[in-house]
C-alpha cells in the first residue's frame, strides 16, 4: 500500500517539527557556521519529501521567532 501525500505528511509532521526545533536550537551555538551546517543536515534527511517538510517547518519556526 502506498501512502498518499496527506498520509505521509500526517505521519511525519510531529517528527519534522521536532527535527526543525533541534536544528534551530543549534543556531545560537554554531552562530556564523549554522547556515552551512543546517543545510548539510537537511541534505542528509531521507526521503526527500521528509527533508522538504523539515525545511518548511524550520522556515516557519524562524519566521515566528523573528516576529
Amino acid at each position: 500500500m502506498t501512502l498518499t501525500r496527506a498520509d505521509f505528511h500526517e505521519q511525519n509532521q510531529a517528527s519534522a517539527h521536532a527535527e526543525a526545533q533541534r536544528l534551530l536550537a543549534q543556531k545560537a551555538v554554531l552562530q556564523g557556521t549554522w547556515l552551512s551546517w543546517v543545510a548539510s543536515q537537511i541534505y542528509l534527511l531521507r526521503p526527500a519529501a521528509y527533508a522538504s517538510m523539515v525545511r518548511r517547518e524550520l522556515a516557519r519556526l524562524q519566521d515566528s521567532c523573528e516576529k
